[in-house]
């Protein structure tokens, strides 16, 4: 599996803000696979387009087994599950339809499974508790979890989730959490083989 970081950000209503705050804060070439896992599902997302003229990497959305790289911000389509397998994204029927989805719990599963490079699980604005359920499996294997700081957060339930699980190593705004995003990528690359500079297909 691949060796790189990789950085789930999951979110929901007023995800945006806090999408467009951190990636505003991240270097194009520190190493890093950052996965923005958005739950709302009733309409087919542009976040992809959105957010490349606020990243200075590029933002491509996710294809079946498209293989995950570094340097990249890759975006989950409308209404599929996804999983990592074998150094590429798997998208799947979404397995809860109805209600609240749980789009980020079942990716940060997958790679709690499936992942052999360090996991950063990142919860941020949203309604309901998506992503909560699966912080404490990431940390089981190594990995670190950060939750917005609710008062800068336009919805806070979902960090708010995060944080009552007692499995949240830090509560940031999304500046600091950008900051401490690129400490980790920092920390990995003195231990690491520097990883290529490939840019997808868009």
């Amino acid at each position: 599996m691949k060796g790189f970081p990789m950085v789930c950000v999951g979110g929901s209503a007023g995800g945006l803000d806090a999408y467009i705050r951190l990636l505003q804060h991240l270097p194009p070439d520190m190493g890093v696979a950052v996965v923005i896992v958005n739950h709302i599902t009733i309409a087919a997302t542009q976040l992809h387009e959105v957010l490349l003229r606020f990243s200075s990497m590029p933002v491509v959305l996710i294809t079946d087994g498209q293989p995950v790289l570094p340097n990249c911000v890759f975006i989950i389509p409308s209404n599929r599950d996804l999983h990592v397998q074998d150094g590429a994204f798997v998208l799947k029927p979404i397995s809860k339809p109805r209600g609240w989805p749980d789009v980020i719990t079942v990716f940060l599963r997958s790679l709690s499974q499936q992942w052999r490079g360090k996991l950063i699980a990142v919860i941020v604005s949203g309604y309901d508790g998506d992503g909560a359920a699966a912080l404490c499996g990431i940390r089981a294997v190594g990995g670190i979890t950060i939750a917005q700081k609710p008062s800068t957060a336009r919805q806070p339930d979902m960090p708010q989730s995060a944080i009552e699980t007692g499995c949240i190593d830090f509560v940031l705004s999304p500046e600091d959490i950008a900051k401490e995003i690129v400490g980790i990528a920092q920390m990995q690359s003195d231990v690491l083989p520097a990883p290529p500079d490939v840019v997808p297909e868009t």
